[in-house]
């Protein structure tokens, strides 16, 4: 369980869940790594990746620098590589050339940094400092790794060879969903100042006021987007803007990543196994200059943030924003297609419990979903702990992502987390859904 913004915590339960969290989180991240052997784990499979083994050793470096040093204030266990696994001073394209760790050098480098921090775990004061706070760093860490487990499931759809991963398909529809769901006018929070492991970007809480609009009930199926690919969406201008009109020429896009013709129809390659692909699952690895032209060429748009989050979070009962759709409890596995329990997205309708009280499904979970908006920081952002995480990112050059896909970790997915990407991005599991203005009669209904 992540949810941690209940009063009166104790810290021996909170050092419980902690502990959980940090093995939970190893234990996925030594699944993913394990698949292959050594030499694949060196191996550069995409110049957008890291090598898997970088990954693995990356995730125990900021664990030390984060718990073992700062928080614990303990001796380096590692100095030394503290400039070959720091992710600003060395682009992924180099990383492959670097005099990385092998394989059995990270994973034990790793094991002596957890023995540490389960060590400082034991004594640690939950209320010295804001970095301690609610056990914030712990959080943060466990978020780190998490977000480098979808990063290195990513690597894993991208390599050649035989499969290494598996899991079983996600659950059947079990209610109908399509059409638009309205969204009154009206203010709703975004953003959260009371989660505690909430990141620097999502907060703080404040109050944003939007007019009515519509939004899409279920992400964007492979099934309409084959019907845009069908109507020569890829060959028309109209639908697309002139950047991205530009990338699809330069990048020959004409159909999502990992799809191939197959007879009259499409095949999806999965994590090495390719299969027919089915017209009711989200579609995925699509980049946002792709997903502004499908909504172009619906007669729609994307979604601002805001009126993905408002869509998300608001209940017209309450008027309260909740931690998630279906209220503020964790998810299960009812809820949503969340932590690599799949390995590809649930057709629409497999998930009514997770519902948003508007009737809008799978927002989290499934797909990344692509939204208008620039990434920038909320009314009152403060960076913290450190600039890195978020600010050096604000501007008009990444597109913010939100909800969560099916490599991500429920401690790293609520309805206030946010992600980010280049437009031209499609190795991420993304999708999206449409919006669109409400027309004077429905905004007055």
């Amino acid at each position: 369980m992540t949810t941690i913004e209940r009063p009166g915590t104790g810290s021996e339960r909170l050092r419980s869940l902690i502990a959980a969290e940090l093995e939970r989180t190893r234990a996925r991240t030594a699944q993913l790594t394990d698949a292959v052997d050594d030499d694949d784990l060196m191996r550069q499979h995409s110049t957008l990746m890291s090598p898997l083994v970088w990954d693995l050793a990356h995730v125990g470096n900021q664990e030390e620098l984060w718990l073992v040093r700062d928080v614990g204030g303990r001796e380096p266990v590692r100095r030394d590589i503290d400039d070959l696994y720091d992710a600003f001073k060395q682009p992924r394209r180099d990383r492959p050339a670097l005099p990385l760790l092998r394989p059995a050098e990270a994973r034990a480098y790793l094991s002596t940094v957890r023995a540490k921090v389960y060590d400082l775990l034991d004594g640690i004061r939950f209320t010295d400092r804001p970095l301690v706070e609610d056990g914030f760093a712990f959080g943060m860490i466990v978020q780190h790794e998490q977000q480098h487990d979808e990063t290195m499931l990513a690597t894993h759809q991208l390599r050649a060879g035989a499969p290494a991963l598996a899991a079983p398909a996600p659950p059947e529809p079990r209610v109908r969903v399509g059409g638009e769901v309205l969204v009154p006018a009206g203010p709703f929070t975004m953003g959260t100042s009371t989660d505690p492991w909430a990141l620097d970007n999502e907060r703080p809480a404040h109050t944003v006021d939007l007019p009515a609009y519509a939004i899409d009930a279920a992400p964007v199926t492979n099934g309409r987007y084959r019907a845009f690919i069908a109507d020569g969406g890829y060959d028309e201008p109209r639908w697309w803007s002139a950047a991205g009109w530009r990338h699809r020429v330069e990048a020959g896009l004409s159909a999502p990543m990992h799809w191939r013709r197959d007879g009259d129809g499409w095949a999806y390659r999965r994590f090495g196994r390719w299969s027919p692909v089915r017209d009711d699952e989200p579609v995925v690895h699509v980049c946002w200059y792709e997903a502004e032209a499908y909504a172009a060429w619906a007669g729609k748009r994307l979604p601002t943030e805001a009126e993905w989050e408002k869509a998300a979070r608001w209940d017209p009962g309450s008027g309260r924003s909740r931690r998630y759709p279906w209220g503020d409890t964790d998810p299960t596995t009812e809820h949503a297609n969340l932590g690599q329990r799949h390995l590809w997205p649930a057709p629409v309708g497999a998930y009514p419990a997770g519902a948003s009280p508007l009737g809008v499904h799978q927002l989290i979970g499934d797909v990344w979903e692509w939204t208008s908006s620039t990434f920038r920081g909320h009314p009152g952002f403060v960076a913290f702990p450190y600039r890195e995480y978020s600010e050096v990112f604000f501007g008009a050059d990444h597109r913010v992502l939100r909800g969560g896909s099916f490599g991500t970790d429920r401690a790293a997915c609520r309805g206030t987390f946010r992600n980010w990407d280049y437009p031209i991005r499609r190795q991420i599991f993304s999708g999206f859904r449409c919006a669109r203005d409400a027309d004077p009669e429905e905004a007055a209904a």
